[in-house]
């Protein structure tokens, strides 16, 4: 049993949750997911199985699209609707906040920013996770570091007495904090933010229009049928290199062929047999194919 599902991630769940619940209705222990997603968030997940889970690391460094609610006018511990309220800003100052205004502070967090992650975050802190010394009373202080948001854009906007909801779009590299970027808008704007909804849409080359829910994968009658094959999956994922039958047979005992892949700036290739069998992952290396992870 090996591949990928592409799921709708409900509210409430974490990833680890998900990747439990598929354990348990495939019947099987290996299973890992590409990029996390908070309790509160939905959307898009990539859950791998079986040798599928090799493929998690390079789908999940892919950029990302989201939709999301950014409250103005409120800060929280945790950056969004789950944290603890810390400060709220004076009506005047939010009854005088125009769009003109919020769209100049959505600009300047377009582009390569450096962003502060959220100190609820799953980044390592001394071997422990962030969010676990957060939420022990800890102080966690992050560096900032090196992100790119593509597009922030705002979809709509409304007066929610006594706050202003934004509803926003956001595609951004891996690495961006979503809860951060609201965070940051309510600074910029002087009256603070924190996130209250976000879905993710879209993950590298994968659509939310692609996923099925976790009830839906439970109640059918034979749920490893909606695993995407490996062959699909890398070739839906990567630029595909179809080699001969003499150099699948160097490739499947591990032999390094010839570097004949005609675009160089692809760094990962998947490399096919004839038949489109999926064989290996593979980057140039001097004249000859380095190999990732061989797959047969």
């Amino acid at each position: 049993m090996n591949g990928l599902l592409v799921l709708d991630k409900p509210d409430g769940m974490t990833s680890h949750d998900v990747v439990s619940r598929v354990r348990r209705i495939l019947g099987t222990r290996k299973v890992g997911h590409a990029g996390t997603l908070d309790p509160m968030a939905t959307g898009l997940l990539i859950i791998g199985v079986g040798r599928a889970t090799r493929l998690l690391g390079y789908i999940s460094g892919a950029d990302k699209t989201y939709t999301a609610t950014i409250r103005l006018g409120r800060t929280t511990t945790t950056d969004d609707a789950e944290g603890e309220p810390l400060a709220t800003a004076d009506r005047a100052l939010l009854d005088a906040l125009d769009i003109a205004t919020v769209l100049n502070g959505i600009d300047v967090l377009t582009g390569e920013i450096m962003q502060v992650p959220s100190s609820v975050s799953a980044i390592k802190v001394d071997g422990k996770r962030a969010y676990a010394l957060a939420r022990a009373g800890d102080e966690v202080i992050l560096a900032p570091r090196s992100v790119t948001v593509t597009e922030f854009v705002l979809l709509e906007h409304r007066y929610a007495d006594p706050w202003l909801d934004l509803d926003v779009r956001v595609t951004c590299s891996s690495g961006t904090y979503v809860r951060a970027l609201a965070r940051d808008l309510g600074d910029e704007l002087g009256v603070g933010g924190h996130l209250t909804a976000l879905r993710r849409t879209k993950l590298g080359a994968w659509d939310i229009a692609d996923s099925l829910t976790l009830d839906a994968l439970e109640h059918d009658d034979a749920p490893g049928s909606r695993l995407i094959s490996m062959s699909a999956s890398a070739a839906r994922v990567f630029p595909r290199w179809k080699v001969s039958d003499d150099q699948a047979a160097m490739v499947r005992n591990g032999r390094r062929i010839d570097w004949r892949y005609d675009d160089s700036a692809d760094p990962v290739v998947a490399i096919f047999d004839s038949e489109d069998n999926f064989l290996a992952l593979a980057e140039q290396h001097g004249p000859t194919a380095k190999y990732l992870a061989v797959f047969v």
